[in-house]
């Protein structure tokens, strides 16, 4: 194993460490996620947020019988769910995996698993993103889902830093003992459950070599709601590490694994970008981006009407 340089700025003297510590700004450690995961103590993690391989044979999953992976899967919660404090919550992002053109949804597969051991559904997540691969015997896929459990009813969760803006923020009441006063919060209104949010493609200001990366703001959203600055974000499947930079950039500790050396070294370099403020990512509070209707890009070619 390739032993990782440490990182340390003014701000952060504990700076990144290889192996789980209290006291690190961010754990990045090179081996299996239960490796990881016993490292670290009962009820340490505020918020475990990851997104697992879907097992569709990508560069960096071996491809098994799914009862095998969803057997995997089950031993990666056992140990999220030990470490996992009484009032945090537990973030399981996932898509379908497709074989032999048929599609099994994973968070449906996973629901049961984690009732199993415990834990309550809060909110089945569903983010929508308008670009990937197009499919000719199927409507093209659009959309994962993040299945959000907590163990207890007694949770973590500040809904202000995440609120976005009303649709109609003028709007006042007209009758009762408040009318005349505007109705909506003025600091916005609560998201909801289903996220419009750009996903990481080519022209994506947060792009590495990584095929399924998660954008930053995914997980900013739910860094700011489920946990307080200074508590642990842990993702076991940490790819190149949008999660434990989300926590950086926003003063929480963090920890996360990844078998591929690639990543590993990629994660190390922009979780330190993240601790210095120099990360590039998109803005959460970015619209997203709809083209000018007077651009050629923007219209129907008149070829195509002449065809039909």
């Amino acid at each position: 194993m390739q032993p990782l340089s440490l990182f340390s700025t003014a701000e952060s003297t504990q700076g990144i460490a290889t192996e789980y510590s209290e006291s690190a700004s961010a754990t990045i450690y090179f081996g299996d996620r239960l490796d990881l995961l016993r490292q670290i103590p009962n009820n340490a993690a505020r918020l475990i947020v990851t997104s697992p391989p879907y097992n569709i044979g990508k560069e960096y999953e071996r491809r098994t019988e799914l009862d095998t992976y969803l057997r995997g899967q089950e031993e990666t919660l056992k140990e999220a769910v030990r470490v996992l404090a009484r009032n945090g919550s537990l973030c399981w992002q996932v898509g379908n995996h497709v074989d032999g053109g048929e599609v099994y949804p994973l968070d449906i597969l996973i629901y049961p698993i984690c009732k199993r051991l415990g834990l309550m559904l809060r909110n089945r997540i569903v983010w929508h993103f308008e670009h990937g691969l197009n499919a000719s015997r199927r409507f093209s896929g659009r959309y994962e889902t993040i299945l959000w459990f907590t163990k207890t009813d007694d949770y973590v969760f500040n809904l202000d830093p995440v609120r976005v803006p009303q649709k109609y923020p003028g709007k006042k009441y007209f009758k009762g003992p408040k009318t005349g006063e505007f109705s909506s919060n003025p600091l916005g209104k609560n998201p909801g459950d289903l996220w419009v949010i750009p996903n990481v493609k080519h022209n994506h200001v947060e792009k590495t070599p990584h095929p399924c990366q998660f954008p930053v703001e995914l997980i900013e959203r739910l860094v700011l709601s489920m946990t307080n600055a200074g508590d642990l974000v842990i993702d076991p499947y940490m790819g190149v590490g949008s999660a434990l930079c989300a926590a950086a950039l926003h003063g929480r500790r963090s920890a996360g694994s990844d078998v591929v050396w690639e990543y590993l070294t990629l994660a190390q370099d922009r979780v330190a970008q993240a601790l210095t403020g120099t990360l590039r990512t998109r803005p959460m509070d970015r619209p997203v981006y709809e083209p000018d209707a007077r651009t050629k890009v923007a219209q129907r070619p008149t070829i195509f009407d002449s065809n039909e």
